[in-house]
């Protein structure tokens, strides 16, 4: 009881800033469970020789299950890239918000973000100073760009094997064997993708290890969010706008269940990478 009053005190004495809304954060609680489900679906279609793949298979009755499970996580993923897609419409294009397609809150790589590669880069190696970061880094713009290519290649291939003779009416034969290629290797590539870089990135590094828990609370401490988002930081406060972004700090059981869930995730997220590299390369 005495921790979790000394981390409340702790927390009310300092402030926190509101970095993500409950609806961006329910979408990454949407987007997340449902990759989980259809890569823990996907490969053992993939590898149902694997001697995991068949003792899953025989404790949830069958490939078959397994394939309508993966189809299940489909439409989920499917409706949460659409609503995303319809949210960017309306804002950038319809509401014309500024700062959708370009500037410093925008996901869109620009030559800002080429210069803080080589920056980090030297950096790394001891020859410069660390870089200062906008609302979103680099390699969160190259997150967020590789999920969005892969929704829309290995799910177009997905929905083509799916429904193969709606697509066999305007798609040659040697297309649709093509689509299982490209479903199958696109696949293996976001997994090895999301559980490894991504994963490296927004949690094992030095500046979030164990976890970043501002995905889950959506707000992070004054002194973090200056520390990591230095710019976005100078620029909202000689703007006047900092008072507007602070948020109530996080309670207890918030942060609680968030690490239980992160945790959970990542688990399964490395458990899954583990049995896709030596399922791959054993076969």
């Amino acid at each position: 009881m005495s921790d979790l009053a000394g981390t409340t005190t702790a927390n009310q004495a300092q402030r926190f800033i509101r970095r993500f809304t409950p609806a961006q954060r329910y979408m990454h609680a949407v987007l997340f469970t449902s990759f989980l489900g259809l890569a823990a679906t996907g490969l053992p279609l993939r590898f149902r020789e694997s001697m995991w793949a068949r003792a899953l298979s025989r404790l949830v009755g069958g490939f078959g299950a397994i394939l309508f499970m993966h189809k299940f996580f489909a439409i989920i993923l499917s409706i949460a890239f659409l609503i995303h897609v319809k949210e960017i419409i309306q804002r950038g294009i319809i509401n014309r918000e500024k700062g959708i397609f370009w500037g410093p809150t925008s996901m869109v790589a620009n030559w800002k973000d080429v210069k803080d590669v080589i920056a980090h880069m030297r950096w790394f190696i001891g020859l410069g100073p660390k870089p200062e970061f906008e609302r979103y880094a680099y390699w969160e713009k190259f997150d967020y760009w590789a999920v969005f290519w892969g929704m829309v290649v290995i799910g177009f291939s997905g929905y083509a094997m799916w429904f193969a003779p709606f697509f066999a009416h305007f798609l040659p034969g040697w297309a649709l064997n093509a689509v299982l290629v490209i479903h199958s290797e696109e696949a293996l590539l976001a997994i090895l993708f999301i559980f490894s870089i991504h994963f490296v990135n927004t949690h094992i590094r030095p500046d979030s290890f164990p976890m970043d828990m501002v995905i889950f609370t959506g707000v992070e401490s004054e002194e973090e969010f200056k520390h990591k988002r230095t710019l976005e930081y100078k620029r909202m406060q000689a703007a006047g706008k900092l008072e507007a972004r602070l948020g109530e700090a996080p309670g207890s059981y918030q942060v609680r269940f968030s690490k239980i869930v992160g945790f959970i995730a990542i688990f399964i997220g490395l458990t899954l990478l583990v049995l896709t590299l030596t399922s791959y390369f054993g076969s």
